[in-house]
């Protein structure tokens, strides 16, 4: 008798510095379970920890981004996170910081928790046929991996609470409209838009792109951008920059005129 070969839940390969992570529930519209978190969670570390990665793409295999959490697990009484690290939360995603550029490539359906893991990215290219939502309410539940904290701080509140409290979805367009994607992306390529956009980042200085994003980060919700807080990020991360080797790496290749070469150093 054959025995069934299991698919990991998640895949992970790195090109030209941009290591692309995809969610491998293809079955099930990527929903989220416990090895799916896991999976993911573990790619994350595996991309932070390499040298060679600058930036990250999330993706779905099939024609779904992520349905959101595994209704049947939920219903069986099982937990969706990952037992080893509960403190990533959803997705092994929502709660995980690093310190690497992450894009969703959103290639189809993408409500509740894949909604979810959107906000969670600091960019996103969606395929124009997708649609994005909070629908949880309808459901009488809330989006805790982070909808409702995070939908409004990145859109204005009254249509973030509009989202968030009807419960409907908003297509590709409108989510470009309200700044919640960087780009639409023709039919089936949302993944091709998003590696080009990865590449675009990982062409330039890996120490300068992860301090840009600690610092926006860290200040987003600190006040006036004339507090001495604030300065003080600011401060850190440029001992940080200029006192890296790409920064003078990237001033001597302006000044022969050659492309930089950067060790993340």
């Amino acid at each position: 008798m054959t025995q069934a070969v299991t698919e990991p839940a998640a895949l992970y390969e790195v090109q030209e510095h941009v290591a692309v992570i995809t969610l491998n529930r293809p079955a099930a519209l990527n929903a989220v379970n416990a090895a799916l978190s896991a999976a993911v969670g573990e790619a994350l570390e595996r991309a932070a920890a390499d040298p060679q990665v600058r930036a990250i793409v999330i993706t779905g295999a099939g024609r779904a981004f992520c349905a959101g959490a595994d209704l049947k697990e939920i219903a069986a009484g099982r937990s969706v996170y990952d037992p080893a690290h509960p403190e990533r939360d959803f997705a092994g995603v929502v709660r995980h910081w690093v310190d690497k550029p992450v894009i969703a490539a959103v290639n189809g359906f993408a409500l509740g928790g894949g909604t979810e893991i959107v906000l969670s990215c600091d960019l996103a290219v969606i395929d124009e046929t997708a649609l994005l939502g909070l629908p949880e309410v309808r459901r009488g539940l809330l989006a805790a991996a982070g909808g409702v904290i995070r939908l409004q701080r990145q859109i204005p509140f009254k249509i973030a609470s509009e989202l968030a409290l009807t419960g409907e979805p908003i297509t590709a367009e409108r989510a470009h409209e309200l700044g919640l994607v960087n780009r639409v992306a023709p039919q089936g390529k949302a993944l091709d838009v998003a590696l080009e956009l990865a590449r675009t980042i990982a062409s330039n200085a890996p120490v300068a792109v992860q301090q840009t994003k600690r610092v926006m980060h860290e200040t987003a919700a600190r006040g006036s951008d004339w507090n001495d807080e604030v300065w003080d990020v600011n401060a850190q991360a440029m001992k940080t920059v200029f006192g890296s080797a790409d920064a003078k790496e990237g001033a001597r290749a302006f000044a022969e005129k050659r492309q930089p070469v950067w060790t993340g150093r």
